[in-house]
C-alpha cells in the first residue's frame, strides 16, 4: 500500500509539473491577448493536470477503470464549471479594465471629462480593487477640475491686476508729467503748492509698489519663523485704531472699538507688523466705503472655542451677493469709477487675507444691516 502511494505521489507530481510547465508557456504565448483568454487557461490548467494524474495512475495499473471513470466524470464538470466561473469573473476583470482605460482617457482629456462608471456608486460589477480605483481616479479628476477652476480664476485676477495697476500708475505718472513740465516752463504761479502735490503723488505711487511688493512677499512663502512671537490683539487693534482715526475724522465717520473691560489681551502668535498691516488694511477699507456720518465698529472678543475673534462693521450699505465671493480676489475693487483718490490698488483686501491665512487664522465677510462685517479668526496663543 506505501508503494502504490508513492507512485501516486510521484506520478501526480510529475503531471503537474509537466502540464504546469506547459500552462505557463501557454500563458506566456497568449499574455499580449485579451485577458479573459488567460484567466480561463489559469483555471483549465489545474484540470488538465489532474487529469495527466489520474490517467498515468490508470496506466500503471495504480487505479481500477471503474474509479478512473468516476473520477473523469468528476473532472469533466469540474472543468465545466471552472471554465464558466473563470468566464464570468474575466468578464468582470475585463469589464473594469475598460472602465479604467476609458477613465484614464477622460482624464487626459482634461479634468471636465465625463465622470467614471467605477466612482464608487454602489452598482458597479467589477471587483473591489478596480472599483476602488475608478474611485480614486474620479476623486483625482475632481481635484484637478477645481485645480484648473482655481487657475483660472488667479490667471483672470493677475489680468485685471495688470489693467487695474497700469490705470493707477498711468494716472498718477501723466499728471507728475504735467507738473514738471509746468514747473520747467514757469506756467505754474505756486511752486510750493505744485511740490506739495507732487509729493503726494509719489507717496500714492509708493503705496501701490508697496502692496505690490507685500502680496508678491506673502505668495512667496511663510515667513521665517524668528519673525513671529506672542502679542496682544486688543493692544494691536489701539494702536491700529489710532493711526486710522485721522482719516476717519476728515470723512466724518466715527471710529469705535468695542472690548469690554474684563476681556483678556487676547494673545495670539505671529508677527505684528504683517497683523498691523492686515488689520489697517480692513478698517481702512472700511473708512473709505462708509457714507458720510457712518460708523466703523471694530469688535474684539474670544470665541466659544478658545479662538480669537475680531471684527470690523461698516456702513457701506452692502455689497451684491454675486460679488462677496470676489471681495478678496486681487485686483478686484467694488467702486464702479475708477481712479479716484480714496480708490487704492484693490490689493489691501488680498493682502489682509494672505496675512490671516500665513497665521493659521480665516477672513469672511457677510452683509449685515446697512453694511457689511469682515470676520477674522486667528488660533490663540499656545500656553509655554
Amino acid at each position: 500500500m506505501n508503494k502504490d502511494m508513492a507512485l501516486i505521489l510521484g506520478l501526480t507530481a510529475a503531471a503537474v509539473a509537466v502540464t504546469g510547465l506547459l500552462g505557463a508557456l501557454v500563458l506566456q504565448a497568449i499574455r499580449r491577448q485579451a485577458l479573459l483568454l488567460s484567466i480561463v487557461v489559469a483555471a483549465v490548467v489545474p484540470m488538465a493536470a489532474v487529469s495527466a494524474a489520474v490517467a498515468l495512475s490508470v496506466n500503471r495499473m495504480v487505479i481500477s477503470h471503474h474509479d478512473s471513470a468516476v473520477v473523469t466524470v468528476a473532472l469533466g464538470f469540474s472543468t465545466v464549471l471552472a471554465v464558466a466561473l473563470s468566464f464570468v469573473l474575466g468578464r468582470r476583470v475585463a469589464s473594469g479594465s475598460r472602465d479604467l482605460t476609458h477613465a484614464l482617457r477622460g482624464l487626459a482629456e482634461g479634468p471636465y471629462a465625463k465622470a467614471s462608471a467605477l466612482a464608487g456608486n454602489g452598482r458597479s460589477s467589477s471587483p473591489a480593487e478596480i472599483t476602488a480605483l475608478g474611485t480614486e481616479l474620479e476623486i483625482t479628476r475632481e481635484k484637478l477640475r477645481l485645480s484648473r477652476e482655481r487657475e483660472r480664476s488667479l490667471e483672470q485676477s493677475r489680468r485685471e491686476l495688470v489693467t487695474f495697476m497700469s490705470h493707477d500708475l498711468r494716472t498718477p505718472l501723466a499728471g507728475l508729467r504735467a507738473l514738471t513740465e509746468g514747473l520747467e516752463d514757469g506756467m505754474i504761479e505756486d511752486q510750493d503748492a505744485a511740490l506739495r502735490q507732487m509729493r503726494r503723488t509719489v507717496e500714492r505711487m509708493n503705496a501701490l509698489v508697496g502692496d505690490l511688493f507685500e502680496l508678491s512677499r506673502l505668495n512667496a512663502g511663510p515667513d521665517r519663523p524668528g519673525q513671529r512671537g506672542p502679542l496682544s490683539l486688543v493692544e494691536l487693534a489701539y494702536d491700529v485704531l489710532g493711526e486710522a482715526r485721522e482719516h476717519a475724522r476728515r470723512r466724518h465717520v466715527d471710529l469705535v472699538l468695542d472690548v469690554a473691560d474684563d476681556a483678556d489681551r487676547l494673545a495670539v502668535e505671529g508677527n505684528g507688523d504683517e497683523l498691523a498691516r492686515a488689520l489697517s488694511n480692513l478698517v481702512g477699507n472700511a473708512v473709505r466705503h462708509t457714507h458720510e456720518h457712518g460708523q466703523v465698529l471694530v469688535s474684539a472678543q474670544r470665541a466659544p472655542d478658545g479662538r480669537v475673534r475680531l471684527a470690523v462693521t461698516d456702513g457701506c450699505g452692502g455689497i451684491r451677493d454675486e460679488d462677496l465671493a470676489r471681495v478678496f480676489e486681487i485686483g478686484w475693487r467694488g467702486e464702479p469709477e475708477r481712479g479716484t483718490r480714496d480708490a487704492g490698488a484693490g490689493l489691501g483686501l488680498a493682502i489682509a487675507r494672505g496675512v490671516i491665512e500665513s497665521h493659521a487664522g480665516s477672513i469672511s465677510v457677510a452683509n449685515v444691516d446697512g453694511g457689511c462685517r469682515f470676520d477674522v479668526d486667528l488660533p490663540a496663543q499656545t500656553p509655554p
